[in-house]
């Protein structure tokens, strides 16, 4: 399909048809990225979707996350003594 870039102030735009809007998911925020000289319009993700879940899911527990705490719930880091970045650098 060709169509016609259109004035936009300074910028110039194109109208996408409705079917096509549909068609690819596409929301009221797009991302957009050139890729191999190639203009890609993607429909618009927000940031960490489904991270709460996959978190709540990690440990192969139910999505309703149970109080009993097993081994891979345990901080990593805790125990740990702390080094010349925890002196020097880390600062808040």
């Amino acid at each position: 399909m060709k169509i016609d870039l259109v004035r936009i102030g300074n910028s110039r735009g194109i109208r996408i048809p409705k079917p096509i809007i549909a068609q690819c998911g596409l929301g009221e925020t797009v991302d957009l990225r050139v890729e191999n000289d190639c203009l890609i319009i993607s429909p618009g993700r927000q940031p960490r979707r489904g991270w709460e879940q996959a978190f709540r899911g990690a440990n192969g527990a139910s999505s309703h996350h149970t109080a009993s705490k097993t081994m891979d719930d345990e901080l990593l880091l805790e125990g740990t003594e702390p080094n010349e970045f925890d002196h020097k650098e880390w600062r808040w």
